[in-house]
């Protein structure tokens, strides 16, 4: 039977159901009676009819053909009706539809539900009526047309639900982007610094043993930690002399404005992006802003991103200071380790640029 195109899947379209183009089997060990249900259904339009009074054949033909709708008598010499049934489960789909009906001088409440229960569909008495049958092979044919018209329409839903998230998983991403680049516009000429603190903040948490997701969180949620210097004016982000006591408690209200930019979502993503924003300058000893938290209590995640804020700050030029080379802005996290930033994670950062790979902070 030709497979339905899900996307003109109607109301209307039960008038095309192609049945004539179905493949049908019939199983029946009466010669006679194959005989006549092949020309029965070849009169009717039925271009693809194959039958046998053979059970082991038929069985056979099963598997070879697939076909559409099996017609199936019960009881038949050496292989009965239920041992085909039994025979041929394997080959019916979980999820498919594959019609069969049996067509049987047994009328016993016990054999109609045995045969039921083995996977039949429906279920004929011999002598049969040819309009009967007839009328009972096309509803069966037209409920797996549509069985298979609804299935395919499932899976294009779901690639195009797959799609629609992806879309906006990329536009989301590209939102979060540019939240990050409108904090760093004004004092990264280069406008990758939080890109990078991204990447070196996930390989930190990738040596420290953090889980995949955790990590690909970070990865996204660690380029919004300076989300708040938006509202910092620029004579005081951009100050190349020493900040008054007034200035810099300005520069530090970032934490606090980005942590409330980024407030009340239920995303996991934006949930880390808030907590990072608010403790990223938090020390390990308890000297850093806003609330002096110190040690453990310090989330994992923000003392991650402290080290690697620090660590691209330093190796990469800003207005108010040069580049410093690599080997010593190690040797400058190094010496903060148990004061500004936990030892484990300068540990982590150490073996990261260790590594004799690109290094990851360019």
């Amino acid at each position: 039977m030709t497979r339905p195109d899900p996307e003109r899947l109607t109301v209307d379209a039960l008038p095309e159901v192609p049945w004539r183009d179905a493949t049908i089997l019939i199983v029946d060990d009466q010669e006679n009676n194959v005989r006549i249900l092949e020309r029965m259904l070849t009169r009717e339009g039925y271009s693809s009819v194959h039958g046998t009074s053979d059970p082991a054949a038929g069985i056979e033909l099963y598997g070879t053909l697939g076909p559409d709708l099996l017609v199936l008598d019960l009881h038949m010499p050496r292989i009965g009706g239920f041992e085909v049934l039994e025979r041929i489960a394997p080959l019916l789909k979980p999820d498919g539809f594959d019609p069969i009906l049996v067509i049987s001088a047994d009328m016993s409440q016990e054999a109609k539900q045995r045969a039921l229960s083995m996977g039949a569909k429906d279920f004929l008495n011999k002598p049969f009526d040819t309009t009967e049958v007839l009328l009972r092979i096309r509803n069966l044919l037209e409920a797996r047309y549509l069985y298979l018209a609804v299935l395919a329409q499932n899976e294009v839903l779901e690639r195009k639900v797959a799609s629609r998230s992806r879309e906006l998983e990329r536009a989301q991403r590209e939102i979060l982007d540019r939240l990050a680049l409108a904090a760093e516009f004004r004092d990264d000429e280069t406008r990758q610094h939080t890109q990078r603190v991204g990447r070196l903040s996930a390989d930190i948490a990738r040596e420290l043993s953090l889980p995949d997701r955790s990590v690909q969180l970070l990865r996204r949620a660690a380029p919004l930690h300076d989300l708040g210097k938006v509202a910092v004016p620029d004579s005081i982000l951009l100050k190349l002399g020493r900040l008054t006591d007034e200035e810099f408690a300005v520069i530090k209200s970032h934490t606090t404005i980005g942590a409330r930019l980024l407030s009340g979502s239920r995303h996991d993503l934006l949930k880390l992006a808030e907590e990072i924003a608010l403790t990223h300058h938090e020390h390990w000893d308890g000297s850093g802003y806003d609330t002096g938290m110190k040690g453990d209590a310090i989330p994992l995640v923000s003392r991650i991103v402290a080290v690697a804020d620090v660590f691209d700050a330093l190796t990469h030029a800003r207005p108010y200071k040069p580049a410093w080379p690599v080997e010593e802005a190690a040797a400058e996290i190094n010496r903060q380790r148990g004061k500004h930033f936990d030892p484990d994670v300068v540990d982590a950062l150490l073996r990261v640029l260790s590594r004799p790979v690109e290094h990851p902070a360019t």
